[in-house]
């Protein structure tokens, strides 16, 4: 991380990533792609994300998250950045001449061969079966449903780590702590995923925020009564009662959000909660 001199009320705090990995190349035209901007709007037209808006324009990297290129061979060709992941991604080109991007994991190099294949040498890069993984594997990358795609661990410096294999399930332990059962014929890549550092950015000014497309927050308390649960009161006032609300009166904190789905019943163990400060 570069750490920058308060030359400036913006710089002060500023924190910035070290991008010397990343290979001085423009990034391949045919899988770029352009995305509709909705500034949080679902498709009623209705916003149902708050406070998006904006924001530089920026191509999307159509990013392989499958394993439709099997037992092809492929070479690292560049690391590049990508604003629409957390991570960096790879360009791979395969022996048929074939481009695709996929997340970059840690270690990986230009000019180094990975592969994907129901069984392939466990080393970062590489793409295989989660029942073909040893345990104490760190994976990423991970499909849920048999052939779907990767579902899970993409974020920046995330990663899984196989805990035991057992029967057609192979046990992982999530970021999140939870222990969780994945069927093993499942495909999962090997290693962690690239740019850990991502989540020690500081943007220093509100600027940096508007040009990643969010827009201003306003607290509730400095609300007017009428636009907000909290709002109201003579100077800095409390919110006046017992639990926060969101605008609309629902209850804001210790509310149940997850709805039941049918792959609750493969959770072994339940993520651990975080303690308050």
């Amino acid at each position: 991380m570069k750490q920058y001199k308060p030359t400036t009320p913006g710089q002060r705090g500023m924190g910035k990533e070290d991008f010397s990995i990343l290979t001085k190349k423009k990034p391949e035209k045919n899988l770029l792609v352009s995305l509709k901007k909705n500034a949080g709007r679902g498709s009623s037209g209705r916003i149902s994300v708050r406070h998006k808006g904006g924001g530089a324009k920026k191509l999307y990297r159509i990013i392989d998250f499958g394993q439709k290129k099997l037992d092809i061979p492929a070479k690292v060709v560049s690391l590049e950045y990508s604003p629409y992941t957390t991570a960096f991604v790879m360009l791979l080109e395969y022996e048929d001449g074939e481009k695709r991007y996929r997340i970059l994991p840690q270690e990986i190099k230009v000019g180094d061969t990975v592969i994907c294949a129901d069984e392939a040498q466990i080393r970062p890069g590489n793409r295989t079966k989660l029942k073909n993984i040893p345990v104490g594997t760190m994976v990423y990358n991970i499909e849920l449903e048999p052939d779907k795609g990767g579902k899970m661990i993409k974020g920046a410096g995330t990663s899984a780590k196989v805990l035991a294999q057992e029967g057609e399930y192979t046990h992982l332990v999530l970021p999140s702590t939870e222990v969780r059962k994945v069927m093993a014929k499942c495909f999962a890549s090997i290693g962690v995923v690239s740019r850990p550092e991502h989540k020690y950015i500081k943007l220093g000014k509100a600027g940096k925020s508007r040009y990643r497309g969010i827009r201003p927050t306003v607290r509730g308390t400095a609300m007017n009564p009428c636009d907000h649960p909290h709002g109201g009161g003579e100077g800095r006032s409390s919110i006046g009662m017992p639990f926060p609300k969101t605008p609309w009166g629902k209850p804001a904190l210790g509310v149940k959000t997850r709805r039941k789905k049918w792959t609750d019943k493969l959770i072994i163990k339940r993520r651990k909660r975080k303690k308050r400060k």
